[in-house]
């Protein structure tokens, strides 16, 4: 290829690739003529492919957590005839750091992380307090030690609208009825997960004051049985549930979320997928920090407790009461739900 390009190297989370989006908009500002390739795992690939900015999706034939020195030296030759400029490599570990080297690309751009000096020849330290996660990638479009740019571009992702409807279509979902997705699930641990009995009761009020209105819920194949236990305590007051969890790929859990009305979700992929797609958004925080990671979309509303235990960051309950989340009634998120679909 005789056209310079630039390589981005995907996180392996499906929130911090729609949160490094940013990141694409002002390397594209820069460069306008210069394509971004975006090496990422499969599970992660569909994310990157709604991206305008993004020329060409690599996925990474590399297995999870082994470092596979040869198979990378063998992939790193297939990059070095592409012709990159530049490469930004997003997640912290070494391994992700050797492809670019081993690709021969001159200019590469990432964080210390696990001591990758001479790996990387720009190199980014994180030596300050938490930043949120926008401008933590977004940080990696300029020099080490650059003031933070002042108001950044907001993560986007973009479906057509025919998308949008034939992913209703193939899912049974009308085309003629306002429809409203839940993400109940989370990657990171139950203690992210608002309670069942919550979701269940605000499927209730949904259908109850707008009749017709139709619930959906999205999720990987880990989160079907927490959805199963949704659509039961929902059918015991006579509310039809969608189930959708396991049944969806990537790309069509993003269409559907595309033509929602409105999108309730715990603090997980899905929910900064709904935010990116400008979707209005109810986003539910209990262990995790609101400020560290909060949807973008013109019409979102961050809920938290803020109880004096969180954020504790832990996978579950280190108290065993679940009180940030239980506590977190259904009545407080309906009252900001019904602004958006009534």
């Amino acid at each position: 290829m005789s056209k310079e390009r630039t390589l981005i190297i995907s996180p392996n989370w499906i929130g911090d690739a729609v949160m490094a989006q940013p990141l694409l908009q002002l390397l594209s500002k820069r460069h306008p003529s210069r394509p971004i390739d975006v090496l990422a795992p499969p599970s992660v690939a569909p994310v990157w492919r709604a991206m305008k900015e993004v020329d060409s999706v690599l996925v990474t034939p590399f297995r999870h957590g082994a470092l596979q020195l040869r198979e990378r030296w063998n992939y790193a030759q297939v990059l070095r005839a592409r012709g990159y400029a530049d490469a930004y490599v997003l997640p912290n570990t070494l391994k992700y750091a050797l492809i670019p080297w081993l690709a021969g690309i001159p200019h590469r751009v990432g964080y210390k992380g696990e001591m990758r000096y001479g790996l990387l020849n720009q190199l980014h330290h994180d030596d300050q307090p938490p930043r949120a996660m926008v401008p933590f990638y977004a940080a990696l479009a300029d020099a080490p030690r650059d003031r933070l740019r002042a108001n950044l571009p907001r993560p986007e992702l973009t479906v057509s609208g025919e998308q949008a409807g034939l992913a209703r279509g193939a899912h049974g979902i009308a085309l003629d009825k306002p429809l409203v997705v839940f993400a109940p699930g989370a990657e990171f641990g139950s203690a992210k997960r608002w309670p069942t009995a919550h979701f269940a009761a605000l499927a209730r009020e949904i259908v109850t004051e707008n009749p017709g209105s139709q619930v959906a819920l999205l999720g990987s194949p880990k989160d079907k049985d927490v959805c199963d236990e949704i659509v039961a305590l929902a059918l015991a007051d006579s509310v039809k549930v969608i189930n959708l969890a396991g049944a969806t790929r990537l790309d069509d859990a993003i269409a559907l979320i595309a033509g929602a009305d409105a999108v309730v979700s715990n603090d997980s992929g899905l929910l900064h997928v709904a935010s990116a797609l400008n979707r209005p958004v109810i986003a539910i925080y209990g262990p995790t920090d609101p400020d560290h990671a909060p949807p973008f979309s013109d019409m979102a509303k961050s809920m938290s407790l803020r109880i004096e235990c969180a954020p504790c960051r832990q996978r579950e309950c280190p108290l065993g009461h679940h009180a940030c989340m239980r506590n977190l009634a259904t009545g407080m998120v309906w009252r900001e739900l019904r602004q958006m679909v009534g």
